[in-house]
């Protein structure tokens, strides 16, 4: 029963005992009083019973669910008391925490951007100078083509020891051990020389904890942990420190990726360059060779005229043909130069492009009954077709 309820029945005893003694002081100053005169006294001692049985009825309740909540909350307490034993005892067998070291170390990475078999590789395989077979957890390649040595230990006996003891004279000798079997994983590592097994790695290795408290709680005892890892080429990274290693390993693949791109667009430029100036040449030489085309025509057509239409004109003169031969006309025109607009002049209009200038045919000339004639139209490199019209 919880206070509130019994502080209640005591306030309900109080009130109930009160009203009997003044019923009783009542009818003992009134000891002649008619029988009808108790009646008040019976209603409001019936409504009093009809409350405090309300309020029982509502306590016994209350109280019921209380303690079926109570009993919920032991056994989820149980459940997961049970689970965390549990988990203790796996990740006290050393296969466990290894393989749990390798997953919280591939997440890292992942976090970081980088990509399998691109920017690094599990497990890879090396032999160091000394002949030894090495594999560590992970190798993580730079952008220069470097490498980096990552391997991951959990030195987690010694801290959930240190964290579960409750003596403080305990937990310090604890965290003690803690910090030993850290500062022996760091001796071990720099002793497998991983460096030596790849011959573009950096010249260091990252030993990796899968937990920031590792590595807190065992500066506590070993202020000079750290300073111990570097003497030996070793860095102990947590997941935060080791995160924004390779986030700048992942931000330098950025930065080589967009070099490389730049350097292909650079390339596809002078390609496209070379061949407009190709195509330049080619244009250049086409309206030269038009402009030829057009002289040798007019040169045709002046012979034509000066030789062969004097004496076709004999027959028309002597009434043996049947029409007269029509006379062509020569072509005049001019091929557009090609020239290059400098940066912000804008380019000539349309109406502006100049365009071949033709010479009405002479009389007589044309469309004739013979069929196969009027004046040859010229054609220029831009700007107009074969008749004349603009392309």
């Amino acid at each position: 029963m919880d206070a509130a309820s019994l502080l209640l029945g005591l306030l309900l005893g109080a009130l109930l005992a009160t009203a009997v003694t003044l019923g009783v002081v009542a009818l003992r100053a009134r000891p002649a009083a008619a029988p009808d005169a108790l009646e008040p006294v019976h209603e409001s001692l019936d409504h009093l019973h009809r409350l405090l049985a309300g309020i029982e009825r509502d306590r016994a309740t209350a109280h019921g669910e209380l303690r079926e909540q109570v009993g919920t909350i032991g056994q989820t307490s149980a459940l997961l008391r049970q689970e965390t034993a549990a988990l203790v005892t796996a990740l006290r067998t050393p296969h466990v925490r290894g393989r749990w070291g390798e997953l919280q170390l591939r997440r890292v990475v992942e976090v970081a951007g980088l990509l399998e078999h691109c920017d690094f590789v599990e497990q890879p395989s090396g032999t160091t100078e000394d002949g030894a077979r090495v594999r560590p957890d992970l190798v993580v390649t730079l952008a220069d083509g470097r490498q980096v040595i990552v391997d991951a230990k959990v030195p987690f006996t010694g801290y959930i020891d240190a964290v579960q003891a409750t003596d403080p004279a305990v937990r310090a000798q604890r965290v003690a051990d803690h910090a030993r079997q850290l500062r022996t994983h760091v001796d071990a590592l720099a002793a497998r020389h991983y460096p030596t097994a790849f011959g573009s790695a950096a010249p260091f290795t990252v030993l990796f904890v899968p937990s920031d408290g590792f590595l807190t709680t065992a500066l506590e005892a070993e202020p000079a942990l750290l300073e111990h890892g570097f003497a030996r080429d070793v860095i102990v990274a947590t997941p935060s420190t080791l995160l924004a290693l390779l986030r700048t390993v992942a931000y330098s693949w950025r930065q080589e990726r967009l070099a490389q791109d730049a350097a292909a667009v650079l390339e596809v430029g002078r390609t496209v360059h070379t061949r407009l100036s190709t195509l330049s040449g080619h244009l250049t030489r086409l309206g030269s060779a038009l402009g030829s085309a057009l002289t040798r025509y007019n040169e045709t057509v002046g012979s034509y005229e000066n030789s062969v239409l004097v004496a076709t004109r004999r027959f028309d003169d002597l009434g043996v043909a049947a029409a007269p031969v029509p006379t062509p006309g020569p072509v005049e025109g001019a091929v557009r130069v090609l020239r290059s607009v400098p940066d912000g002049e804008p380019g000539p209009r349309p109406a502006e492009l100049p365009l071949p200038g033709v010479r009405s045919p002479v009389p007589g000339s044309g469309p004739s009954a013979t069929g196969y004639g009027g004046p040859v139209y010229g054609s220029t490199a831009y700007g107009s077709g074969v008749d004349g019209s603009a392309g």
